[in-house]
Parts: structure tokens; sequence; C-alpha cells
């Protein structure tokens, strides 16, 4: 992986801190990979336990790598090209950052709500931090951010938002998303392909079942 990181390819990296792969997380990933895959870059997943089993979805995208190893150990010789997408970094991230790291970092599972600080046990490392602004995002989009202000220069101010999106389970009951989501060009939520399905089977679920 370092001798990739040295051609000048960004690459994307999700720290799996759990030792377990719920359905919610899966098809986060999924989206990672498959959309990484299109824009030409490398999406990994790190420390995965090795007991863990990965989808079968998953393992077919070819441009994702699952590393045992940590974050750490990959890249330990270039941790000052690391950025951690960090909530309570000072720096938001900016298109100019593309210049200074190769590597963009996140601590799953971003997605909590409420958040738990998860980031907090990558931050102990002496990463570089830069945040995505003050609301919590998933991890998809996280990534979905990062890469479209690094790949395409696009500012964070500029990149469409929708905030709380309120998704109809059936006639009668809806559900309100705690999180940000970048916006279509319907003025939909963007979401990995089956999650509304996900979050519609499990809507008497509490979302911590979920991930």
């Amino acid at each position: 992986m370092a001798d990739r990181q040295k051609e000048g390819s960004k690459i994307y990296v999700v720290e799996h801190l759990d030792p377990e792969l719920g359905p919610w997380s899966a098809l986060e990933y999924q989206a990672i990979a498959e959309e990484s895959l299109k824009s030409g870059v490398k999406f990994c997943l790190s420390s995965v336990s090795k007991g863990l089993e990965i989808p079968s979805e998953l393992r077919k995208i070819t441009n994702l790598e699952v590393e045992h190893r940590s974050v750490e150990d990959l890249f330990q010789k270039d941790k000052d090209r690391v950025c951690l997408l960090d909530p309570a970094a000072k720096a938001e991230l900016s298109p100019d950052d593309g210049a200074h790291f190769d590597v963009f970092l996140f601590g799953g599972i971003l997605g909590d709500d409420p958040p738990r600080d998860r980031t907090s046990e990558l931050r102990k490392r002496g990463f570089s931090g830069r945040r995505l602004g003050p609301v919590q995002m998933t991890t998809d989009t996280a990534v979905r951010v990062t890469r479209t202000v690094i790949q395409q220069k696009v500012p964070l101010q500029d990149i469409p938002y929708i905030d709380q999106p309120e998704l109809r389970i059936d006639e009668h009951e809806s559900t309100e998303m705690p999180f940000r989501y970048v916006k279509d060009n319907e003025g939909l939520p963007v979401m990995p392909k089956g999650m509304i399905d996900l979050i519609k089977a499990d809507s008497e679920k509490g979302f911590k079942d979920l991930f």
C-alpha cells in the first residue's frame, strides 16, 4: 500500500473499530467502495479482526483492501501524509489539503446516535486532523464529502447538504435521520443502496441495532 501511496493516488481508510460488521456498516462500506472505484481512488478497511467475515458483496469490489493491520502500522513511515477526519479538529478540510495529504482516515462508526467520540482513539495517535463541519455525518457521507473536496476541489460550504431528513416508513409513520447527508439533484439525501429498505425493515429498533 505504501508503494501505491507514493504513486500519488489518494487512499481513503476506515479504521474499523468494532469486532463485528453490522448491516448498516456493510451497506456504507459497499457504497464507499463502489464510489471510490468510480473515482479512481483506493478504499481500505484497516484493523479488521481476522475472525470477521466480510460479506461477498464487499469482497468482490476490486479496489477494496481489507487489512488486519492498523492504519498506524500501514503508514508508519508516512504519518505526516495522513489526515484524520476529526469532529474535534480546529481546521476545516479544504481543497488545498489534497496537496498535503495522501491518506484520509475515518474512524468507524462515525454515524452513532448520539455521537460517541470513536475518533478519539485515532486522535491519540498524533495524526493531523481536519473537520467536516459541525453536523454529525454517516461514515459514507463523510467519505463522500471528503472525496468531493479533495478530488473535485469543491469547498465544504459549496456542497449541497440536507440535515436530519425525514424518511417515510409507511402512510402512518416516518422517522427523522439524525445525520447530515449530501443532497442529490432531486433534493433527496444520498444514501447507500438498500439503506432505506433496511431502515424501514428495522424501524421498530433503535439505530444502535443497525450498525
